[in-house]
């Protein structure tokens, strides 16, 4: 039946009118033309009185809060025997100790008298290619045994081992601990909610560098210490992801079982936790990610595996030395990752009865039976308990150093002329406007801009957090450090934008790389400064550039998001106007998305810092090379501990200020 409606040739026609144009939202509101003018009027002040009331200490000069913290350091050591906190912490870290070394003598270093591991490395690997095997299919399988040979391939076995031991420890623990609080957090009312959100919030907030210090006081060094500063900071992921998908379950499905007159705990165990068993893996995926992330910074403290090897090479400037315990880092991140992910895709298709269990079984007990004599070998016969030294570790070190010789010597004019560039336009100025103003102009301008962009809910932290880096005395050296943290941040968004837009407009160019930028975020962070040290050199700019690269994979993918998230027909009704490619994007798309704009902005202020403490090793001063100086000298404990808990305040504000504006954009 035609909906046409016949012609009517007497009919006058009907005078064209000229569409109406919706209005778009502006880029810039009035309340970040607010922000622009308290910019504005605090480069105009700091004209004036540029140079005076900076608080900059001056060489080792320290304040009395400093002095405090290291008594607390040496009150807490003088009462290790007599305090019951102090020996319950000891106690709890004498057991991971204890834990640790006895997995590490089972397949990782000799047992005395026994010259090698009680398992040696052909047992090892037969064990996790079966696990694989059964958790995630044929493939995954194919993956751990080659992830597994590398380790021995290139000489690090033990390093290799002893990371993964000492990740899975703290998976384990994070795993008791965190999922009765995912449960608590996806079950709970909503002052419990909004309590918890706030601490998991605060933890995530913290870059990793800042746990060391308090880890290491009251747990020791070493594996103790490695173990709970990997928990601490791989616990809240599990909460929060886990929590979220139990607190996502259809209300329609729990009202049904519950007419049934099941009990709160049968309502937990049949129908909340089964149908969020895959956001629950997810969470795992990201635990197991976070604490890998942490295990190789524990370093610091002592704690033992490959990221042992990563800091003497970063100590020495060797590119190549770094590079290889570097790569295979990136191998256990990237199996690990891959095999989460894929055992969770597998257990949901055999739950829907893709699978065949019957057969799975019987190929699993066929498999089992050469990693049985896999391991009797490995017990019995020395090639196949320990590595034989292949010599390859040192050949690939050379070609990388001699790859990197070439290639700074080809391209250090580019190299060094982008650095002077960034330093002349951005870096410097900035850096003069931060930490030449006087603090109170800087407070009441941070205040300002808390308050335009985010209300009161970012003005709150921030007055905290303000007069938190007052307190601790270390006001010039966080100026410093946010001035790297700010330029690499409009660094990591002009990729964000470009490659953001990119992949959002071309289906090609995302299958491309948004592989790639998954790759990227499964790397720790501590492996990007080996590159980037070779190109650039032990200053402040080796630290923002790994910092960008670190923080750039989720930046691209949160803009990519955003813009592919505006509606077709929007886009359509754009293009039937006439409107260019530029106009489409710049009028249409990324003001729609600006909420992922920010966030995206967040993230990259988050992870940027990060690193930027982390470049502390590398002279990039301020608030990292406090931290390291604490670390290295005892006496300037307290010096570094200020530093840490002022990164941390840093983190909270700059976190609560850009949270606060995505608020405020989304509404």
């Amino acid at each position: 039946m035609s909906t046409l409606a016949p012609e009517r040739p007497d009919a006058a026609e009907p005078e064209e009118r000229p569409p109406v144009e919706k209005p778009r939202p502006p880029l810039l509101s009035s309340r970040w033309l607010w922000a622009l003018g308290i910019i504005g009027l605090w480069i105009v002040i700091w004209a004036v009185t540029k140079g005076n009331d900076t608080l900059e200490l001056a060489g080792r000069e320290r304040t009395s809060v400093h002095d405090a913290l290291a008594g607390f350091r040496d009150d807490v050591l003088a009462s290790r025997d007599s305090n019951p906190i102090i020996q319950l912490t000891y106690e709890i870290g004498g057991w991971f100790n204890s834990f640790v070394d006895w997995l590490q003598r089972m397949i990782s270093v000799e047992n005395f008298p026994r010259p090698v591991p009680e398992v040696g490395w052909l047992g090892v690997t037969a064990v996790a290619t079966w696990i694989g095997l059964a958790i995630a299919g044929w493939r995954i399988a194919i993956l751990v045994a080659l992830s597994f040979l590398s380790f021995g391939v290139f000489d690090y076995w033990s390093g290799a081992i002893d990371l993964l031991i000492v990740t899975f420890v703290a998976v384990g623990v994070s795993v008791l601990i965190g999922l009765p609080l995912a449960v608590l957090l996806g079950t709970g009312n909503r002052v419990v909610h909004s309590v918890m959100t706030t601490a998991l919030d605060i933890f995530q907030t913290m870059p990793t560098f800042v746990y060391l210090a308090p880890v290491a006081l009251f747990f020791g060094i070493g594996a103790s210490g490695a173990v709970v500063c990997t928990l601490l900071y791989a616990l809240p992921p599990i909460i929060r992801v886990a929590g979220h998908g139990i607190r996502t379950v259809s209300e329609t499905t729990i009202e049904a079982t519950d007419s049934a007159g099941q009990t709160r705990w049968q309502r937990l165990t049949k129908v909340q936790l089964p149908m969020a068993r895959r956001t629950i893996v997810v969470g795992l995926n990201q635990t197991i990610l976070a604490a890998l992330s942490m295990a190789t910074i524990a370093a610091f403290i002592d704690g033992p595996g490959a990221g042992q090897d990563v800091l003497d090479s970063l100590k020495t400037v060797d590119t190549g030395g770094g590079f290889v315990p570097g790569a295979l880092i990136v191998v256990i991140a990237i199996m690990l990752d891959r095999t989460t992910t894929a055992a969770s895709e597998y257990s949901e298709r055999a739950a829907r009865g893709g699978v065949d269990l019957r057969r799975r079984r019987i190929v699993l007990a066929v498999a089992a039976v050469p990693v049985i004599v896999c391991l009797y070998l490995s017990r019995q016969y020395p090639w196949a308990a320990e590595f034989e030294e292949t010599g390859w570790r040192t050949r690939l070190a050379d070609l990388v150093n001699d790859f990197f010789d070439w290639f700074t010597d080809v391209f250090r004019d580019v190299t060094q002329g982008f650095k002077d560039l960034i330093s002349a336009v951005l870096l410097n100025p900035l850096e003069s406007l931060l930490a030449e103003s006087p603090w109170w102009l800087v407070a009441a301008a941070l205040l300002g801009l808390a308050f335009v962009l985010g209300g009161l809910r970012a003005l709150l932290p921030t007055v905290v957090c303000v007069a938190g880096l007052l307190y601790f005395g270390l006001w010039n050296d966080a100026m410093i450090t946010l001035n790297m943290t700010l330029v690499g941040t409009v660094l990591v968004m002009v990729l964000a934008l470009v490659f953001g837009v990119w992949m959002a407009r071309s289906p090609k160019m995302d299958l491309v790389l948004r592989p790639l930028l998954d790759t990227g975020q499964t790397i720790p962070p501590f492996v990007y400064m080996i590159p980037v040290l070779a190109l650039f050199g032990t200053t402040r700019f080796s630290a923002i550039v790994a910092g960008v690269v670190y923080a750039a994979p989720v930046a691209i993918k949160l803009v990519a998001d955003g813009v592919k998230g505006v509606s077709a027909s929007t886009l359509e009704a754009t293009r039937s106007t006439g409107s260019t490619t530029w106009q489409e994007i710049t009028k249409v798309q990324l003001p729609m998305a600006r909420g992922h704009l920010v966030l995206a902005a967040n993230q990259g202020l988050l992870y940027v810092l990060a690193m930027a403490v982390i470049g502390g090793l590398v002279g990039a001063g301020g608030l990292g090379y406090d931290v390291v100086l604490g670390f290295a000298r005892s006496e300037e404990w307290g010096f570094g501990a200020a530093a840490g808990i002022s990164i941390v305040l840093l983190g909270i504000m700059v976190d609560r200020i850009a949270r606060g504006a995505a608020d405020k954009t989304s509404r």
